[in-house]
């Protein structure tokens, strides 16, 4: 299995990331791909990726959280690690209405520069849309027909949006929210191709039932799974062969 959307290199793991690299080995788990964040967590990304090579692998980009007044200064040092290096997605990016929306224009000239990186270096994207979805589709849909391929992280919208994103090219990546009782996210999945999905814990957040309300990490993934093979009726070996070619297919040939 491929953990795709980890931030297994925030200081919630510092203490124990050997174990939990190892606890998810244990359970199948051998890739974990890395969402950038702000240039202030880019040192503990890169960090990780050299502690385990061809495990850990990092992304480039600016989170739309993290979208400030510096937001200029921030996404050049995303263009000067771009300019220096591969990475295997330009992500975490996107749009943020959630918390606050007072850089909401910043938030979307963010997102268009990155997207255009994106198509520069051919690489996919990784989208956070948090109470932004069609926002955010609106605003990248007109890149499709250029090659722009990615995920749109941590899904859990409606049917006619999960149709949508995948009819545009894109697949959906599904966390720990498909284990919530009320999210709603299993039925809708029951309506849509594995060939659509791929797995990811968002660790250290968004963790799966029976493990709500504690540290999230990507031993998890395979809780993940489960319900998935639940909800679509299959086992969990043709989830884990499914979803782990849909990520190898996406990130191929883009690892530095």
């Amino acid at each position: 299995m491929i953990d795709t959307h980890c931030h297994i290199y925030l200081p919630e793991f510092e203490a124990d990331i050997e174990a939990v690299i190892s606890r998810a080995e244990q359970v199948g788990v051998n890739k974990f791909y890395l969402p950038a964040i702000d240039s202030h967590t880019n040192e503990a990304m890169f960090r990780l990726e050299q502690q385990f090579p061809g495990k850990c692998i990092a992304m480039a980009g600016l989170h739309p959280c993290y979208v400030k007044e510096n937001y200029e200064e921030e996404l050049k040092v995303v263009a000067d690690l771009l300019a220096k290096r591969k990475f295997a997605a330009i992500g975490e990016i996107g749009l943020d209405f959630y918390w606050d929306k007072t850089f909401t224009y910043q938030q979307y000239k963010a997102l268009e520069i990155q997207v255009s990186w994106a198509l520069q270096y051919q690489l996919p994207i990784v989208l956070h849309t948090r109470n932004a979805t069609m926002e955010t589709f609106d605003a990248i849909k007109k890149y499709c027909s250029s090659g722009l391929k990615g995920i749109f992280h941590c899904f859990g919208g409606t049917l006619e949006e999960a149709r949508m994103i995948t009819e545009a090219g894109f697949l959906l990546g599904i966390g720990g929210v498909v284990t919530y009782k009320n999210a709603g996210l299993a039925e809708t999945l029951s309506e849509i191709d594995l060939k659509y999905l791929v797995l990811e814990t968002d660790a250290p957040y968004l963790t799966p039932v029976p493990h709500r309300g504690k540290r999230n990490e990507s031993a998890y993934l395979r809780l993940i799974a489960q319900k998935i093979a639940e909800v679509k009726g299959c086992t969990i070996e043709e989830v884990e062969s499914v979803t782990t070619r849909n990520a190898e297919e996406l990130f191929a040939n883009v690892e530095g």
